[in-house]
């Protein structure tokens, strides 16, 4: 299944708090990602959570787009990509 680097802008920030409610959100995104076939591997978040970068597998970038407007969640960008490991010689 193809690797997708989705980029995500919140102008007021990301609101995700660190408590059940968070979690709650949390599990809501991988449900609605399921209906799709997307599966969120990890995020990442600049300091001052107004940018956001996540890295998932899918079946095709609609895909993604559809679940993350189920979810209420904005996406600016998807770009596919694959892993480089620099250890691969070892």
């Amino acid at each position: 299944m193809p690797r997708y680097l989705v980029e995500q802008t919140f102008p007021d920030g990301l609101t995700l708090s660190i408590d059940d409610e968070g979690a709650e959100f949390c599990l809501d995104v991988v449900s609605n990602n399921k209906l799709d076939g997307v599966t969120w591997i990890h995020s990442y978040v600049t300091p001052n959570r107004r940018k956001a970068y996540y890295i998932c597998d899918a079946p095709s970038p609609e895909a993604i787009r559809r679940a993350a407007q189920r979810s209420k969640l904005p996406v600016d960008r998807i770009t596919e990509v694959r892993i480089l490991d620099p250890y691969f010689l070892l």
